[in-house]
């Protein structure tokens, strides 16, 4: 099969065209989206070549070209947007104007958890063995005045492109609330709120864009042999070896990455205003929000260990009186490889997020606004009991708070590159057969566990 792919041109060209043009697409949401190759194995067979025991006079001529090319071409894109709102109120009760009797509002607990994980785009490729080779060219006992020639052209090409490219967008409002009550201007007996506690717990795992590429298994079993033997007089032998190898290697990836979130708890703002004749009194329970945020994106990992031509030997000797006897090898080896990361961010939450929690964390050749936009948001105050009357005897009016509690975690990684090791200092996600694990920093039923719940 000719081959393509002659040159580190070509593994250029493949890098600029990615980078400039992959931009440009309008792709639809892929979630989950795997791609893997396994044990190719381009090698050459065992080659022979022999000119021997030929009359006089003869001229013999072998002429062998044998092109062996494995490209590979793994691509993925994953457009993804996740706009989760999710809420829980047991509070906002209206208790007001009663006469004659006690007057309570209890609410219970309001819990709000959102867990979003997204783990897009993997290539893996296995390339068995990438130019081993047996080769023997002999000429060897021919007779006086005869022309031997053997021409031996042998070229090996392997090519591996791994691109990712995903774009991912969180958005999410997480909201518990059990504040907001109300009992105003009630007559007659005692004024009670008490509220349960409100809690909101907030995940997302985000896990984009991993190459891994294993070229060869270093055997290094191949030889080459050349031998001009015991010719007649005025022979002329001639061995012209052409040995051509080149493995190239891209892989690329490009995240653009956006995460804003906005989580609050509440069982305050309550209220218990002009009330007349008992006791007043204002109990919320804790408030807890908590925000856990990893991102992991853009992992490249090749090991090219191909260990080609390991042994070569070349032999004249014993020809004839006035031989012309020539052994012209050429040996090109070549290997490009080119890692590239790109992690941008997305805008921000917004121009003045109300106390939010700005973080940046870019690698590489990162660019852009904040790839985490937070405003996490815990309140158990703001609460009223004013101008109230008791009656003999009663006691002041009272407000008492729970807890109030804010957790942010935010955690990122990228941008690595890494060739010639035994194996990655990562580890991958197990999709779609892959024999790598992951395994998160954090989990979700440790952020619970944080809760309280």
């Amino acid at each position: 099969m000719q081959s393509e792919f002659t040159s580190d041109n070509h593994i250029r060209k493949e890098v600029k065209i990615f980078m400039t043009d992959l931009h440009k697409k309008v792709v639809s949401a892929v979630a989950s989206t795997a791609m893997l190759l396994s044990t190719l194995t381009p090698a050459f067979a065992s080659t022979t070549l022999i000119i021997s025991d030929n009359g006089a006079d003869s001229n013999n001529n072998t002429n062998v070209n044998i092109e062996n090319t494995t490209w590979v071409t793994q691509e993925n894109v994953a457009n993804i947007t996740n706009n989760v709102q999710a809420s829980s109120n047991t509070g906002d009760n209206t208790a007001n104007k009663n006469t004659g009797g006690e007057v309570e509002i209890s609410t219970g607990d309001a819990t709000t958890v959102v867990s979003v994980e997204n783990t897009v785009n993997s290539n893996t490729a296995e390339i068995d063995g990438c130019c081993e080779m047996d080769v023997d060219v002999v000429i060897a006992g021919n007779g006086a005045d005869s022309k031997n020639n053997a021409r031996l052209k042998l070229e090996n090409e392997t090519g591996v492109v791994q691109n990712n490219y995903a774009n991912i967008k969180n958005n999410v409002n997480a909201t518990s609330d059990t504040g907001g009550n109300e009992a105003n201007k009630n007559t007659g007996g005692d004024v009670h709120i008490s509220t349960g506690d409100a809690a909101t717990a907030v995940s997302i795992l985000n896990t984009a864009n991993s190459n891994s590429a294993r070229v060869g298994g270093g055997s290094g079993s191949g030889s080459l042999s050349m031998w001009i033997l015991e010719n007649g007089a005025d022979s002329r032998n001639d061995i012209r070896l052409d040995v051509d190898r080149g493995l190239y290697l891209a892989q690329n990836n490009v995240a653009n990455l956006s995460n804003n979130v906005r989580a609050s708890a509440e069982t305050g703002d309550n209220e218990a205003n002009k009330n007349t004749g008992g006791e007043v009194g204002i109990h919320t329970g804790d408030a807890f929000a908590g925000v856990l945020i990893d991102n992991m994106v853009n992992f490249n990992w090749a090991d090219l260990d191909c260990g080609c031509l390991l042994d070569v030997m070349a032999k004249i000797a014993g020809n004839g009186a006035d031989s012309r006897n020539n052994i012209r090898a050429d040996l090109d080896d070549e290997t490009i490889i080119t890692q590239n990361n790109v992690w941008e961010c997305g805008k921000g939450f917004g121009k003045n997020p109300r106390k939010g929690v700005r973080t940046l964390s870019l690698f590489g050749h990162g660019k852009g606004g904040d790839c985490n936009n937070v405003y996490a948001d815990a309140d158990t105050g703001n609460n009223e009991a004013e101008k109230n009357v008791g009656g003999a005897f009663m006691g002041d009016p009272s407000i008492e708070t729970g807890d109030a509690e804010t957790y942010v975690e935010i955690e990122n990684a990228g941008n690595s590159n890494v060739v010639g090791s035994s194996g990655p200092s990562w580890a991958f996600p197990n999709l779609g057969g892959f024999s790598f694990n992951l395994n998160f920093s954090f989990s979700l039923a440790q952020l619970l566990a944080a809760l309280g719940a």
